[in-house]
């Protein structure tokens, strides 16, 4: 009986975590343009990180207009249902992307394996072109990150305000 017991604690307990919203260790202020052919955002917002994911939420009239949640396998928008980073490239950016690609343009990291980036003294910059694939500029220079792939109209801003 005292085993039911415990392990009725246990089980309420793994439950109750798993309601729990996530704990976010960063948060910053951000003015975002996600414009792609199927999506376009423009406004005022904030991205949060901590190890495992990144949420970015865009508002507009203090209303939230879009939510991006992008962790280690999935990608959740609001407009979308969650899917797999490269269903999500498929369906809103370009299929020829890696996976990660997203989650790199928000941590302002490089793209594609750090192929042809070309480091300054304020951050990097990266061309990329595969012909009929994408042509695509990318820099992370300040507190400014800017992925523009002219080939597929995909425009990634991310100023933070801080």
């Amino acid at each position: 009986m005292k085993l039911k017991k415990i392990l009725l604690v246990w089980l309420l307990g793994l439950l109750m975590n798993g309601c729990a919203s996530k704990e976010y260790t960063k948060q910053e202020s951000v003015f975002i343009v996600f414009k792609t052919p199927t999506f376009r955002h423009a406004d005022l917002g904030f991205m949060y990180e901590n190890d495992e994911a990144i949420k970015v939420e865009i508002y507009s009239s203090g209303q939230a207009i879009m939510s991006l949640e992008i962790s280690q396998n999935t990608v959740c928008m609001s407009l979308l249902e969650c899917m797999s980073k490269k269903s999500f490239n498929e369906k809103v950016l370009s299929k020829t992307y890696p996976d990660s690609i997203l989650d790199n343009i928000f941590k302002g990291k490089a793209i594609f394996n750090g192929e042809n980036m070309h480091k300054t003294r304020n951050g990097f910059t990266q061309k990329l072109m595969k012909t009929n694939k994408y042509n695509i500029n990318y820099s992370v220079l300040n507190k400014q990150i800017l992925f523009r792939d002219r080939m597929n109209d995909i425009l990634i801003k991310i100023k933070r305000l801080k």
